[in-house]
């Protein structure tokens, strides 16, 4: 239903993968045993990060929210009368900021609980990838190594993201500085910073299994703009839902699965 509604629209057409997901899950009941582990253990690192930032961030935005309300009526009152319109204008704005870093806050959130979550889900994730692949494929592509191997390339894969946001803020965290139009270049890079690594980690179970370099999982990600860029894009929309994105994560990683298992076909059938 939705490859023919979105069929020759690449970012469209990544975009709903999530839910080919979820239509997958419901038709085959035996993925279901895969889900409810990860789906606790997002709860319950859902929970902490709730708790260790929602709240002081929040209290934190009322203080800011308050401090700009009364800078702006200070500067207001002295102001000639017939410029009076502008408090509620700068209270306007003060309620734009608050909203802006709270959407930002959410955003992070749902981030942290991809991280977390996906660590900690991996062998829960890796078997749903993999029956997914084996439904979509008819056979699964496996490079065994031992376990000390994975655990290592797991630490190194976790290190190299990292490495590369840093690598890639920094300069935009610098942008910043720049008059006019830094900001809004900063704003938009941190944004595609965000949808890369989110890629790099729902792409990342069918990748892995076949023993990929981390610079090559970052060429199958951009070699499959702009489909990549819409399933990040969604993907990131919806982890970014409070208590939505507690459940979605499996979601994602196999709408990834799903994405990656088309792209196998299309090779086929070149």
């Amino acid at each position: 239903m939705f490859e023919n509604i979105f069929t020759g629209f690449g970012f469209l057409k990544g975009a709903i993968y999530p839910f080919k997901a979820l239509q997958m899950i419901l038709k085959y009941q035996k993925l279901w045993q895969y889900l409810i582990i990860p789906i606790l253990i997002n709860i319950a690192v859902g929970v902490g990060v709730y708790f260790l930032l929602l709240q002081p961030s929040l209290l934190l935005f009322d203080i800011l929210q308050n401090d700009l309300n009364a800078i702006a009526l200070s500067y207001v009152n002295r102001l000639p009368e017939a410029l009076g319109f502008l408090l509620p204008i700068t209270s306007i704005f003060a309620i734009v900021i608050r909203t802006l870093l709270t959407i930002i806050l959410f955003v992070l959130i749902g981030f942290i609980i991809v991280q977390f979550g996906s660590v900690l889900g991996s062998p829960w994730y890796g078997k749903l990838s993999e029956e997914i692949e084996i439904i979509k494929l008819g056979n699964l592509e496996l490079v065994e190594v031992n376990a000390l191997q994975d655990i290592l390339r797991a630490l190194l894969f976790e290190l190299k993201k990292l490495l590369l946001i840093a690598l890639v803020a920094i300069p935009l965290f610098l942008l910043n500085f720049i008059p006019a139009f830094g900001n809004l270049i900063s704003g938009i890079g941190g944004l595609s910073l965000t949808v890369f690594i989110i890629c790099l980690d729902f792409f990342d179970a069918p990748l892995e299994r076949r023993k990929l370099k981390f610079r090559h999982k970052i060429q199958f990600v951009l070699a499959r703009f702009p489909s990549s860029a819409g399933f990040g894009l969604m993907c990131l929309g919806l982890i970014s839902i409070p208590l939505l994105n507690l459940i979605v994560v499996p979601l994602c990683v196999s709408g990834g699965t799903l994405l990656f298992c088309d792209y196998r076909l299309r090779q086929r059938n070149i």
